[in-house]
């Protein structure tokens, strides 16, 4: 669950302070947290609410289907932050776009909340227009209210991502207890709620980050002038808004499940170009072009994780609702509150992983970024290897307790303390010194790819065919421990090519 984005800063925010951190921080924590609840909040009962029947309230859609809707909506939030982030730079500034996404995420939620099919899957649209703007900008502006960097950035990053997980928690564990008591629209509507009460924070207290996040110039909208770049904006959000909403409205016939599939091979050729060109006709020297290598390792690293990770709101959801005793007590607890293990267990492991890396750096045993890509997809497909135990009891006919789900995501949360805290860092390092600003969008196009493939992956579960499970599960275990092995393999050849960069 933790989510990291860097950005060069210039311009620093209001003098006011809280415990040696500008006020602006607070700003920034609460409209995340507040976020965060919202979108973790609605990915608890997202693919439940899509396959639940018709008669309860669900939309009764198939599995398969459910989790392509799936895929292709977590993995649009990545790809729609490259084009939220390009709007900041170019016209708007972050905090503008801050702004308009929280206020975009509000109204998507509200139409989910309202019930209608149609309705619904328009508000996923624009919820995902809502993510693509906030997301890579708000963390944009924690590094510019600490323009001076060093360790000072870095502990407010950290009290920044404290945030985010808190708010996962809390919207993970009220959003599916709100929807288990009073329906599905109460907890599309507790979502709404918790992402106008972000709104009212970043109102409120915005004043505290003066000009960080702010195009330099005359107000906010300096690049206002640049026709160009709004005549862009404008055309490719028409074009995308018509082709969504002549979708939702039956004009145009599409299939969830190949347009997941077709997404996919597009962002894979557009990978491929890209690092084609980085390496063979950018200009680049050779050990330039050496460390773009180990980028695209770390690339196809990230996408494997996630699709393995991302099972989490999808297939192991379903798991939970399907096959897991949850009554404790004489009281059933809803099947994605079990979400909220994830960002409990960050919450009390980061602090853990974080004095290991520095006891182990104290002692030059520090692991290269390779070498922790490598434990956490091989702790991933440790996960996996306790759902296909699981999975044989569920074969026999019986239902499992939910110890089984809680241990597997133990494991993915120390493989995610593994990966995700290096992975940004780690591209913007190895990244060309005039394409550093790209290896943001690099990292999220890595995370859309694999959120795609966690949907595809999913899809391959059928209800009716309890007895492939545990192949399935075993499947993705070979696929965290293969990535894993071939990444410890390459971690002597990766660390020279390099080049000193750590």
């Amino acid at each position: 669950m933790t989510d990291h984005t860097a950005t060069t800063a210039t311009a620093p925010a209001s003098g006011a302070t809280i415990l040696g951190h500008p006020i602006g921080l607070a700003t920034l924590f609460l409209t995340e947290m507040g976020e965060r609840f919202t979108y973790y909040g609605m990915r608890a009962i997202l693919i439940l609410f899509l396959v639940s029947a018709v008669a309860t309230g669900g939309l009764g859609i198939d599995d398969k289907t459910a989790s392509a809707i799936y895929g292709l909506y977590i993995s649009g939030t990545y790809l729609l932050s490259l084009y939220g982030g390009w709007i900041a730079d170019r016209l708007i500034g972050a905090q503008r776009a801050v702004w308009a996404g929280g206020i975009l995420i509000f109204v998507g939620n509200t139409l989910l909340a309202i019930g209608s099919a149609q309705i619904f899957f328009l508000g996923l649209v624009v919820i995902v227009f809502g993510v693509g703007l906030l997301k890579p900008n708000i963390s944009a502006i924690v590094a510019q209210i600490y323009p001076e960097g060093g360790s000072r950035r870095d502990a407010g990053f950290s009290i920044f991502y404290m945030g985010i997980n808190l708010g996962a928690f809390l919207g993970s564990t009220i959003v599916p207890a709100m929807a288990a008591a009073y329906g599905w629209r109460a907890g599309f509507g507790a979502s709404a709620v918790g992402m106008l009460v972000a709104l009212l924070f970043f109102a409120t207290m915005r004043r505290y980050l003066g000009t960080a996040g702010v195009l330099p110039g005359s107000g906010q909208t300096a690049a206002g002038s640049n026709r160009v770049a709004w005549g862009a904006v404008i055309a490719i959000t028409t074009i995308l808004a018509g082709v969504c909403i002549a979708a939702i409205l039956g004009h145009l016939p599409v299939d969830a499940v190949k347009l997941l599939d077709g997404s996919f091979w597009v962002m894979v050729v557009f990978t491929v170009g890209y690092f084609g060109y980085l390496l063979f006709f950018a200009g680049l020297d050779r050990a330039e072009q050496k460390r773009v290598l180990v980028m695209i390792a770390l690339f196809v690293a990230c996408a494997v994780f996630w699709a393995g990770f991302e099972q989490t709101g999808a297939s192991l959801t379903l798991f939970a609702e399907r096959y897991t005793d949850r009554h404790i007590f004489g009281w059933e607890i809803s099947a994605g509150m079990l979400q909220n293990i994830n960002p409990f267990f960050i919450i009390v492991f980061s602090p853990v992983f974080a004095a290991i890396w520095v006891n182990l750096g104290r002692r030059n045993m520090d692991l290269s970024a390779p070498a922790k890509f490598a434990l956490g997809l091989i702790l991933m497909g440790v996960g996996f290897v306790v759902m296909y135990f699981a999975a044989q009891y569920v074969v026999q006919g019986e239902q499992v307790l939910p110890t089984w789900l809680i241990i597997t995501y133990m494991f993915h949360t120390w493989g995610e303390l593994c990966l995700s805290p290096v992975g940004l860092s780690s591209m913007s390092k190895l990244a060309p010194q005039r394409f550093v600003g790209q290896a943001l969008g690099v990292w999220f196009l890595a995370t859309a790819i694999g959120n795609n493939l966690a949907g595809q992956i999913s899809g391959e579960f059928d209800k009716d065919n309890v007895a492939a499970m545990p192949q399935q599960f075993l499947d993705i275990v070979w696929l965290g421990f293969i990535a894993g092995a071939v990444m410890l393999l390459i971690t002597p050849f990766a660390k020279r090519l390099m080049g000193g960069v750590k």
